[in-house]
C-alpha cells in the first residue's frame, strides 16, 4: 500500500501548520492538511481549526501588519494561501496514529485511514484556565492567558490588571505588565510564589506595581456586555471572606497543555506533555520522519510568529528527508 500513501500529512493547523503547508505545497510535496473539527468538544478546550489565533481579537505583533490584524483574519488568509499553492485539507479530528509502521497510518473523526510517508505535529498547546463560567464569558474582553499577545492593548494600559498563578509563567507575565498597568495584583492561592524560580518570583515581588493577594483564587470574573469585565470576586482560601478587585484584564497563568493525547506517547515528551526535539536548530521528533513545530513542541515562547517560523522549518526538513529516501 505504500505507493497510495500521502508523501507528506500535517496535522493541525495554526501559524505552524499553515506556514509548513505552504513550504511544503510550494515544494510539490501535494501535503494534506488534517485541521481539527468544528466542534463544540473543540469549542470548549480551545482546539477548534486555525488555532488558538482564531480565538483572538487584534494581533498587533505580526509582521507585515503596522496597523494590526484580527486573528480570524489572519488566520484564514494563511488558510487560503497554503490551498492556494496546492494544500488539500479534512476538517476533522485525528483520533489515532500509528508510528510503528512504515508509511505511517492515521485515522480521523470520520472514520478514515490516510497513510502518510512523513508527519508534521502542529497541533499546539491549550492554555489551562480556571474553569468558571465568567471566565469563559469574558475571554478576549478582559480575560486573556498571553500578556505578551494582550497586554499592550489600549484596554489594558494604565488599568489595575489581574494575574493568576504561581509559578514562572505567572512571574514572566505579571512583570511584563507592569509596562503598562497601573498596579498589578497577583492572585495565589498560597502564601509565597513556591513554583516559580527564586530570581524570577523576587524580581516580580520587588517591582513597586506589583500587589500580591496571598492565599487567595478568583471566585468569580465580573463586566457587562458593554465594557466586557470590570473587575474580580476573591476568596480567600483561609477565612472564606470575599471582595473585589477592580481591573481591566484578568491575565491566567497557570500552564499550558500540548495537545498530543492522539499520539499515545509514540513520540517523546517532557514532564509537561512538550514533544521534545531531538536537535534544537531541526524540527526532529524521537521518531525519523515526524516532525513538529509550534505550541506543541515549544514550552519557552509560544508565539505566533515562531510557530510560524517553527512550521517553516519542519517542512523543509521533511522535504529534505523524503528527497533522501527517494520520496519526492
Amino acid at each position: 500500500m505504500a505507493e497510495k500513501a500521502e508523501k507528506l500529512v500535517i496535522i493541525g493547523s495554526g501559524p505552524a501548520g499553515w506556514t509548513a503547508a505552504i513550504y511544503a505545497a510550494r515544494a510539490n510535496l501535494q501535503p494534506l492538511v488534517i485541521e481539527g473539527a468544528i466542534s463544540e468538544e473543540n469549542r470548549l478546550r480551545g482546539t477548534l481549526p486555525l488555532g488558538q489565533l482564531n480565538l483572538t481579537t487584534e494581533v498587533e505583533n505580526f509582521p507585515g501588519f503596522p496597523e494590526g490584524v484580527l486573528g480570524p483574519e489572519l488566520m484564514v488568509r494563511m488558510r487560503e494561501q497554503a490551498e492556494r499553492y496546492g494544500s488539500r485539507i479534512v476538517s476533522e479530528d485525528v483520533t489515532d496514529v500509528d508510528l510503528s509502521r512504515r508509511p505511517f497510518v492515521i485515522r480521523d473523526s470520520a472514520g478514515a485511514v490516510v497513510e502518510a510517508h512523513a508527519v508534521i505535529i502542529t497541533t499546539g498547546a491549550s492554555a489551562n484556565y480556571i474553569g468558571l463560567d465568567s471566565e469563559g464569558r469574558y475571554k478576549n474582553r478582559g480575560v486573556s492567558a498571553c500578556a505578551v499577545c494582550d497586554g499592550a492593548l489600549p484596554r489594558f494600559r494604565n488599568k489595575p490588571l489581574i494575574v493568576v498563578g504561581g509559578g514562572d509563567s505567572a512571574a514572566e507575565e505579571g512583570t511584563y505588565l507592569t509596562k503598562f498597568a497601573s498596579v498589578v495584583h497577583l492572585v495565589h492561592r498560597r502564601d509565597t510564589m513556591n513554583r516559580a524560580s527564586k530570581i524570577m518570583a523576587d524580581r516580580m515581588l520587588a517591582n513597586p506595581k506589583v500587589q500580591p493577594v496571598w492565599n487567595s483564587v478568583v471566585d468569580e470574573v465580573l463586566g457587562d456586555d458593554e465594557r466586557g469585565m470590570t473587575a474580580v470576586r476573591i476568596k480567600n482560601l483561609k477565612t472564606n471572606d470575599t471582595h473585589e478587585i477592580e481591573a481591566a484584564g484578568m491575565f491566567v497563568a497557570i500552564g499550558h497543555t500540548p495537545n498530543t493525547k492522539f499520539l499515545r506517547g509514540q513520540v517523546e515528551t517532557d514532564d509537561k506533555g512538550f514533544i521534545v526535539l531531538k536537535d534544537p536548530f531541526r524540527t526532529t521528533t524521537s521518531v525519523e520522519g515526524v516532525y513538529a513545530a509550534g505550541d506543541v513542541a515549544d514550552p519557552v515562547y509560544k508565539q505566533a510568529i515562531t510557530a510560524a517560523g517553527m512550521g517553516c522549518k519542519a517542512a523543509l526538513d521533511a522535504e529534505r528527508w523524503l528527497a533522501a529516501k527517494g520520496i519526492h
